[in-house]
């Protein structure tokens, strides 16, 4: 996938299977530590302040304290994932601050969210991102591009109604000089996302996030999966589900999408266990893929959908 002339790699992983700085969570590992060369790097997803979430850290923000946090449930003969995680981490500046992704040789990109419970409140967030951003980003020695998430479903938020928000996003983001992918749900329409992508700065689009609990029932059945109409993380607001039902959600998304003359580059991802289904994406219309679940569910398998990736995307 290029952006602006800087290849950034035929498969990413996605945000979060990687941690901030290329480091899993214990609880991620699984049976098996996967082998991520020839990965593209994307940094997890990260608030402008430090948020609490659902997952209780140590007094450095990005270390879980549980070893199997109780707001993650994992199902791998389901070939599922429940999670309600809730963007826990040390906030935007911390991480900058720590200098690793300043280090780094290779193209990558950054995730961040903003949370605010208002309008007005994330877009002063989206106005400190840029800054802080900016004001690190001559030391950075790889090209990054930014991605810019309107789709996690455990912040407290409807992301639909973020979506409003993106053009004014991308006119403040602009002036980082960098490459802008927004990231939103298959719950939003390809329609909308198309209005999105012809926004002079965006140079690419990601599709999907994990899909809230209850959703698309007629696509998913619930209660087939966790035998109960209620989320084994009802506590943490239902969470929300990745693994092997997203694929199909997505294949759909992106001929839809291309059917609605999207020509903006795509990175998509959602429910890629195995390397045959690289080629339903790739003939959906995706430009490249990104890959998490599979990192815990199904370990061994990453590093030949890696190679696969590279011979169809390219």
């Amino acid at each position: 996938m290029r952006l602006r002339e800087k290849n950034f790699g035929s498969i990413l992983n996605a945000s979060g299977a990687r941690g901030y700085f290329g480091k899993k969570y214990r609880h991620q590992i699984g049976p098996f530590e996967p082998n991520w060369g020839g990965c593209g790097f994307l940094a997890k997803t990260s608030t402008l302040p430090p948020n609490k979430g659902n997952m209780p850290m140590r007094k450095d923000g990005i270390t879980p304290i549980e070893l199997f946090p109780k707001c993650v449930k994992v199902y791998f003969r389901k070939g599922i994932i429940l999670n309600a995680v809730g963007l826990s981490g040390p906030g935007f500046e911390a991480l900058l601050e720590a200098g690793q992704w300043q280090t780094r040789t290779k193209p990558f990109g950054i995730s961040v969210m903003s949370i605010g419970k208002t309008p007005e409140e994330r877009l002063v967030e989206t106005l400190g991102f840029m800054a802080l951003l900016k004001k690190y980003l001559r030391d950075f020695k790889a090209p990054i591009y930014l991605q810019k998430n309107y789709s996690c479903p455990n912040v407290g938020l409807d992301t639909s109604c973020l979506v409003d928000e993106v053009r004014v996003d991308l006119d403040i983001l602009a002036e980082l000089g960098i490459p802008l992918m927004p990231k939103f749900n298959v719950l939003v329409s390809a329609k909308t996302v198309k209005a999105i992508s012809e926004h002079n700065a965006c140079d690419a689009l990601c599709i999907s996030n994990t899909i809230p609990w209850g959703k698309f029932p007629e696509w998913i059945n619930w209660k087939g999966l966790f035998g109960s109409d209620i989320s084994p993380l009802a506590e943490f607001g239902g969470g929300g589900l990745s693994g092997a039902p997203l694929l199909p959600l997505v294949v759909n998304w992106l001929r839809r999408a291309r059917y609605a003359h999207i020509n903006k580059p795509i990175n998509a991802g959602g429910g890629i266990l195995a390397t045959r289904d690289l080629s339903s994406l790739l003939s959906a219309g995706a430009d490249s893929v990104f890959i998490g679940s599979v990192a815990t569910l199904r370990p061994w398998r990453v590093r030949g959908i890696i190679r696969g990736a590279h011979m169809l995307f390219h």
